[in-house]
C-alpha cells in the first residue's frame, strides 16, 4: 500500500500532537494527581505509535511505544510523576520532533536511534519509583478499560425517526438489515486507517445507516478495539462475515440481522432505554428529524472526514487572495475610466461590482486568519527549560491567545517573540536571591498579551523584573559612539531605549547560551518594522518592562493615501498618517542639520522624501507646502509631497527577490490606469 499520499496528513497531524503533549506534560507537572490529564497524554501517545507505525517509521514508533509503557505504569499507579521523569518526557518530545522534520525535510526518519533517552525510559520502568500512589478517579472510560473494551455488540442505538424509517422500508422491501460489530485486534496501530479499510468494504456491499460510535470519533480513534453499524443489503450474512474478516487485524465479526417479526421488539428496547440514558449519551447522538447522520456516514464513502473544518494549503489561499486582488485592481481601473459614460446603470454596476469585491475580500481574510495561540502555545514549554537552565523561577501567564492574526504575519512573528522572552528570562527577572533582597516574590512573572486595536494587533511581552537601567545603556551608546557625552546629558527615556535595538548593541557583561537585554533586538525590529510594525518599549527601574509590538491584521490589501511627488505617484499606508497640514517654506527651520516643524508644541522633523529617493524637485514655486505627519510608535515625522491624489484600496504586490532589500520601498501596487505606484515604507524613511 502507498502509503506516500499520507504524508502531509501524517506531518500535520504529528505535529499538533506534539504541541498538544508539550502543553498537557505542563500541566501534569503541575498537578500530578491530575488523571484525566493523564489519560489524555496515553492516548495521544498510543495515537502517535500507531500513526508512526502504519506509515512505517518504525524509530519513531519504538519510542513512543516506551513513552506508552511509562504513562501506563503512572495510571498504573506502579510510579509517581517527577520533574526528572517529565524532563525524560519532555526529551522524547523532543525527539519525536526531531523525526518529523526529518521526515519533513528527507522524506524518511532518518538514523537517529535516541538510544540514550529509550534507556532513560527503561530505567525508570526498572526502578519502579513510587511512595504516594496517584488515585485514580473517574476519567476516560475508553482509556481505563483498554485492556477490557467495552462490549458494544450488546449496546442498542437511539435512533431518529429518518433513520427508523429506512430500516422499516428495507424490511418492508425484504431487503436484509444487519447490526455488524467489528473487534480489532488489539495490537492494531493505526485504528482509524483500518476502519476506514472496513467502512470502504461495508458500502461495497451495503449502506450503512448508523455507526456506533459516530464515524467522527472512529476517525479520530475515540473508540477503543471495536465499533458496530446497521447496514442495508442484498448481499447475505456470509458474505460480510468473508469480507470483514479477510481485512487484516480484524479479530472477530459478531453479525445479527434485524427481522421484520422482531424489529417493532427491537424498537420498543431502543425507545426505553433511550429514555434512561438521555442525560448520558444526549449530546454525542442529537435527536434530529433531518437524515444528518446518514448524510455523515453517506460522505465518509470517500474519506471518512465529516468535520466542519478542512485543511486548506496556505499556497492555494495565496492564489485565491491574487484572484481577489486582481478583481479589486479592475475595479480600480473601471472606476477611472475616462472614456465611459457614467450613466446611473453604470454607477450602479461599479458600486455592485465594489460591494462583492470587498465582501470577497472580507471572506479570503477571514479564511487567512489564524489565532496567535499556534505561535503562543510553543512558549510554555520553552520558558520551563529557560527557568530549570537559569535556576530561576518563572512563570509565563498568556491572554489573547484567541486574536487573530493574517497567517503570513503568524508565520513570521515567532522568532521575534522567542527573542523577548528569553530577553526577560534572562536579564529581565532578577535571581531569586535579588528577589527576595527587593521584597519580591521568589518568582518571576513574564506576562504575554495579545489584543486587537482598530486595524492593529498589539501583542506585549511584560516582566516584573529589575527593569532597563538606563545609565548602563547611556553609557554604553557613548562608548559604541553613538552619541557624544554632552548630547547624551538630555537625551530622553526613549531616545535611551533606542540605542538597545542598535545592531550589536548589548549591556550584558558575559556572553550565556540566552540573549542578555539588547541582544537580538535590532532582529526583533527588523523583523517587525518588515512586517510593516512597529516596537514600543516602556520600563520603569526596579518594577520590570514592558515591549509592545504593533501589527498590522494583514500585509495583502490595505487603505492607502496616493501621493504625488514631482511626476511620480507614491502610496502611503493610512494606518500610519496621523493628519496632513499645510505650511510655509519659512516655517520649516533647521536644528543639528535636521530640518524641523513645531506642530502644536512638538518638534517634528522634516522628511523631504523626493531627495531620498533621487525624484528631482519640482518646479512649483508654492506658498504653501504640503505635510503629510506619520508616526513611527509615537514619534511623529513630517514627509513633504507635492500633491495628494486622495485615498484608494490598493493591492500590495512583492518587489521580488532582486528588489527586496531596498528599505524605503514596502511593495508596489497597480493603480487604476493600469500605471506601478510604490509603496514607501514609513518605518524606515521616518526619523
Amino acid at each position: 500500500m502507498d502509503m506516500s499520499q499520507y504524508l502531509e496528513i501524517f506531518i500535520e497531524e504529528s505535529k499538533e500532537h506534539l504541541q498538544g503533549l508539550n502543553q498537557s506534560l505542563l500541566q501534569l507537572e503541575k498537578n500530578p494527581q491530575d488523571v484525566p490529564m493523564l489519560n489524555e497524554i496515553f492516548r495521544v501517545a498510543h495515537t502517535l505509535k500507531g500513526m508512526a507505525g502504519t506509515m512505517g517509521f518504525n524509530k519513531m514508533a519504538k519510542l513512543t511505544h516506551d513513552m506508552e509503557n511509562v504513562l501506563h505504569a503512572l495510571r498504573s499507579n506502579e510510579i509517581k510523576v517527577s520533574t526528572d521523569m517529565v524532563d525524560l518526557m519532555f526529551k522524547c518530545l523532543d525527539a519525536l520532533d526531531s523525526y518529523v522534520n526529518e521526515v519533513i525535510t528527507k522524506g524518511s526518519e532518518g538514523n537517529e536511534e535516541y538510544t540514550d533517552i529509550i534507556n532513560g525510559l527503561d530505567n525508570i520502568l526498572k526502578k519502579k519509583i513510587d511512595n504516594t500512589p496517584i488515585k485514580v478517579a473517574t476519567g476516560d472510560k475508553n482509556l481505563q478499560n483498554e485492556e477490557k473494551p467495552s462490549n458494544l455488540s450488546t449496546l442498542n442505538f437511539k435512533m431518529n425517526q429518518y433513520e427508523q424509517n429506512l430500516v422499516n422500508k428495507a424490511v418492508e422491501m425484504a431487503m436484509n438489515v444487519y447490526k455488524i460489530t467489528i473487534v480489532l485486534n488489539k495490537g492494531c496501530v493505526l485504528k482509524s486507517a483500518r476502519s476506514f479499510i472496513i467502512f470502504q468494504t461495508l458500502e461495497r456491499y451495503s449502506e450503512i445507516i448508523k455507526s456506533e460510535p459516530r464515524v467522527e470519533d472512529i476517525e479520530d480513534e475515540k473508540f477503543d478495539f471495536e465499533f458496530t453499524v446497521i447496514v442495508i443489503s442484498k448481499k447475505d450474512e456470509e458474505t460480510f462475515q468473508k469480507e470483514i474478516t479477510s481485512i487484516a487485524e480484524v479479530e472477530e465479526v459478531i453479525i445479527s440481522t434485524i427481522h421484520a417479526s422482531n424489529f417493532q421488539t427491537v424498537q420498543e428496547v431502543i425507545a426505553q432505554e433511550t429514555e434512561q440514558k438521555t442525560e448520558q449519551i444526549g449530546e454525542n447522538q442529537p435527536e434530529e428529524s433531518e437524515p444528518e447522520n446518514h448524510k455523515a456516514v453517506q460522505t465518509s464513502k470517500s474519506n471518512m472526514k465529516t468535520g466542519k473544518t478542512v485543511r486548506v494549503d496556505i499556497d492555494r489561499l495565496d492564489v485565491l487572495m491574487n484572484l481577489v486582488s486582481e478583481l479589486i485592481i479592475i475595479k480600480t481601473r473601471l472606476e477611472g475610466l475616462d472614456e465611459i459614460e457614467r450613466t446611473q446603470n453604470y454607477n450602479e454596476v461599479i458600486e455592485y461590482f465594489e460591494r462583492v469585491t470587498t465582501s470577497l475580500h472580507d471572506a479570503v481574510m477571514k479564511v487567512r486568519m489564524v489565532p496567535v495561540e499556534t505561535v503562543f502555545n510553543r512558549f510554555p514549554r520553552m520558558l520551563r527549560d529557560i527557568s530549570r537552565s537559569l535556576g530561576k523561577e518563572l512563570e509565563l501567564n498568556m491572554s489573547g491567545e484567541e486574536t487573530e492574526l493574517d497567517r503570513t504575519v503568524i508565520d513570521e512573528i515567532g522568532d521575534p517573540l522567542i527573542h523577548l522572552l528569553r530577553n526577560s528570562a534572562d536579564h529581565g527577572i532578577e535571581s531569586v536571591e535579588k528577589r527576595k533582597e527587593t521584597g519580591k516574590s521568589e518568582v518571576g512573572h513574564i506576562n504575554l498579551r495579545a489584543y486587537q486595536d482598530g486595524n492593529n494587533v498589539i501583542i506585549e511581552v511584560e516582566d516584573d523584573g529589575r527593569g532597563i537601567d538606563l545609565e548602563k545603556v547611556k553609557k554604553k551608546a557613548i562608548e559604541k559612539g553613538f552619541v557624544n557625552k554632552d548630547v547624551a546629558k538630555n537625551l530622553s527615556q526613549k531616545d535611551i531605549i533606542d540605542f538597545l535595538f542598535k545592531p550589536s548593541f548589548s549591556t550584558t557583561e558575559k556572553i550565556t547560551d540566552l540573549s542578555g537585554r539588547g541582544v537580538g533586538l535590532d532582529v526583533v525590529k527588523t523583523k517587525i518594522e518588515a512586517l510593516g510594525g512597529v516596537v514600543e518599549v516602556d520600563t520603569e527601574a526596579g518594577k520590570g518592562s514592558k515591549f509592545i509590538i504593533r501589527l498590522p491584521l494583514t500585509l495583502a490589501i490595505i487603505q492607502a493615501l496616493l501621493v504625488q511627488i514631482n511626476e511620480e505617484k507614491y502610496a502611503l499606508p493610512l494606518n500610519t498618517i496621523r493628519e496632513i497640514i499645510k505650511v510655509k517654506p519659512e516655517d520649516i527651520k533647521q536644528v543639528q542639520k535636521q530640518e524641523i516643524i513645531l506642530l502644536r508644541n512638538i518638534i517634528v522633523p522634516i522628511i523631504r522624501v523626493g531627495d531620498i529617493l533621487d525624484v528631482p524637485p519640482s518646479q512649483k514655486n508654492n506658498k504653501l507646502l504640503t505635510v503629510v505627519i506619520v508616526k513611527k510608535g509615537e514619534k511623529l515625522s513630517g514627509f513633504l509631497v507635492d500633491n495628494l491624489i486622495g485615498q484608494h484600496e490598493i493591492v500590495i504586490k512583492s518587489l521580488g527577490k532582486l528588489l527586496g532589500g531596498i528599505r524605503t520601498i514596502a511593495g508596489a501596487t497597480i493603480l487604476g490606469d493600469g500605471n506601478v505606484a510604490l509603496i514607501l515604507d514609513v518605518n524606515s524613511l521616518a526619523v
